[in-house]
């Protein structure tokens, strides 16, 4: 197989849990690219199985990839995968790169995947963090989320290097939403943030499901949008919404039981406070969109609802930090 280089060279960090039962696919879909990595860090962030054995037999012969085992440890959160990919970044240093993704060890990608993504940082210097759909079992992220095309799936979320560093990197959230976090943390200071549909890859684990059942995450993803600054009528329309997916109707309770659960209680938001303006008033324009479609009984392109993101780079060079 031909592979070609480009004028955007790409480095890749894979924070791994308990991933041995994917992650073989993972790393055979990555060697396979048209366009591979200067470097790919693979992190056995202290597993309990097999993802750290499983990861250097796949990987043996391979010289661009470096797998690193932390010590096995028994808690799980949220934080640990950006204390993971930081030692990752740690790996990278005398490598010269523009670009650095983020990438699950569940997942499986087209053969021209980050060929595709970096051609579009190369057409566009205003690209900060970059992205496509993405499947899994019974879902798709371009019709079953109202997330839209400027948001990035965490998954798989490739940032360009002077973005990453200007947002700060990855904040490490107990609770979660990390990729969230960094992907509104850079359009909110001008950077273009898109997800494209001409290319899609496949998540083999279905999301939020690798500590609860479908019910449970429901409750969990409502607390979550909470955590993330949410605004209360964006989340009734959302729990509105979610009665009609499966699970049916429990699904859509669970997400408002999980959300007003957290404000009645007062748990503490993990957002600074212009991060959460700005997102609500993202999620207001959204609520406005799919409210004048249904005047006017226009389907809703939930992928489209609102146009790709235009820059007004912020002057400051960092975001402000998040709390964990």
């Amino acid at each position: 197989m031909q592979v070609t280089r480009s004028s955007m060279p790409y480095v890749l960090i894979t924070p791994a849990r308990n991933e041995g039962k994917f992650i073989r696919g993972t790393i055979e879909s990555v060697a396979a690219q048209t366009l591979r990595p200067e470097k790919w860090v693979i992190v056995n962030d202290g597993s309990t199985d097999d993802t750290g054995e499983a990861a250097l037999e796949a990987a043996k012969g391979i010289d661009w990839i470096e797998v690193v085992n932390l010590p096995v440890r028994q808690e799980r959160n949220f934080a640990a995968k950006v204390y993971a990919f930081k030692a990752g970044q740690e790996r990278l240093a005398g490598i010269d790169y523009k670009v650095i993704g983020n990438l699950d060890a569940d997942v499986t990608l087209e053969k021209d995947h980050f060929e595709y993504l970096m051609s579009k940082f190369q057409e566009d210097p205003d690209l900060g963090v970059a992205g496509t759909i993405f499947r899994e079992p019974g879902y798709c992220s371009e019709t079953d989320s109202f997330e839209g095309q400027n948001y990035v799936s965490g998954q798989c979320q490739i940032f360009r290097r002077e973005c990453f560093e200007m947002i700060g990197g990855y904040t490490p959230s107990k609770p979660g939403g990390i990729d969230w976090i960094a992907v509104t943390t850079a359009r909110m200071m001008g950077w273009k943030t898109r997800s494209f549909r001409e290319r899609c890859f496949y998540h083999h684990r279905v999301l939020g499901t690798a500590n609860h059942n479908k019910i449970g995450k429901s409750f969990t993803y409502g607390k979550k949008d909470y955590y993330m600054g949410g605004h209360p009528l964006w989340e009734i329309f959302r729990c509105t919404y979610q009665l009609r997916k499966r699970p049916f109707v429990i699904g859509g309770v669970m997400l408002f039981a999980g959300y007003f659960t957290a404000l009645l209680t007062g748990e503490k938001r993990v957002v600074p406070e212009n991060l959460m303006r700005f997102h609500r008033r993202e999620q207001m324009m959204k609520l406005k969109a799919i409210l004048s479609s249904l005047v006017r009984f226009k389907k809703i392109d939930s992928f489209g609802l609102l146009p790709v993101s235009q820059p007004q780079r912020a002057q400051q060079g960092t975001a402000d930090h998040v709390q964990s």
